[in-house]
């Protein structure tokens, strides 16, 4: 198959964006194919969560455009890119603290579908299953994120966002998390994960990016690349590029 017949499930051309008159990210330009998997790495305030918010729409681009299966979303709604297949999983975790579990789901479910929606995430997630009349808030921080990881599955998306999945959970919670991820690229879901272990990043991911002040330093296939290149990149001693095709 020639990469013109490849099936680009998001496109970013030439993006710039940030707060304000704060501009956090420069040029950027990638592309993710359909089923592709992408681990987005860099320093602490190196743009990451900036460039997932530009994606979803919680952030406007201020120039360049953000395509999602070929449509053009640079100026939709954050509700209109969830219709278009996006899903993000912010930093803190996304979901309703003072709601059920099971509550949590149902609003999150397809129209007329949530008793099914919710059987879908108990299966993904047995220990959701077991805790669906429990307040969400009241369980572990590795739970919630189960959950809101569950609150985007069962919306059948084609590509979801991850951003510091991992961040203060138990090892045993992030094993299972990262197997339920790698479960659900299995089955041609796209992902962007942004993480903070490397490791666990390029073994999850297809290909790799890493965002120093804003920019593309280093872009590849994951299993073309070791930690000490990843952070030489961090450190911005690696080549600088403006654009990642993965």
């Amino acid at each position: 198959m020639s990469s013109a017949d490849v099936r680009l499930i998001l496109e970013l051309r030439g993006v710039t964006s940030g707060y304000g008159e704060k501009t956090v990210v420069r040029n950027l330009s990638l592309t993710l194919p359909a089923g592709g998997s992408l681990a987005v790495l860099g320093p602490n305030g190196a743009g990451k969560t900036t460039f997932l918010k530009t994606c979803s729409g919680l952030l406007k681009a201020t120039s360049g455009q953000v395509l999602i299966d070929g449509q053009d979303v640079t100026r939709k709604s954050t509700h209109d890119r969830v219709k278009a297949g996006l899903c993000h999983i912010p930093d803190p975790r996304g979901i309703f603290p003072s709601l059920t579990v099971k509550e949590n789901l149902i609003l999150q479910a397809p129209r007329g579908g949530a008793s099914a929606a919710i059987e879908k995430a108990a299966a993904a997630f047995p220990r959701l299953g077991q805790r669906l009349t429990q307040t969400a808030g009241t369980m572990s921080g590795g739970e919630q994120q189960m959950l809101a990881v569950a609150r985007s599955y069962i919306q059948n998306p084609k590509v979801v966002l991850l951003d510091e999945v991992s961040m203060g959970l138990a090892p045993n919670l992030v094993d299972e998390i990262f197997t339920f991820l790698a479960t659900l690229k299995d089955t041609g879901v796209a992902l962007i994960v942004v993480e903070q272990f490397v490791h666990r990043a390029l073994a999850l991911s297809d290909s790799v990016v890493v965002i120093a002040r804003g920019t593309i330093r280093l872009s590849g296939r994951s299993d073309e690349f070791g930690e000490d290149e990843i952070f030489d990149a961090y450190a911005g001693t690696a080549p600088q590029g403006a654009s990642a095709h993965v």
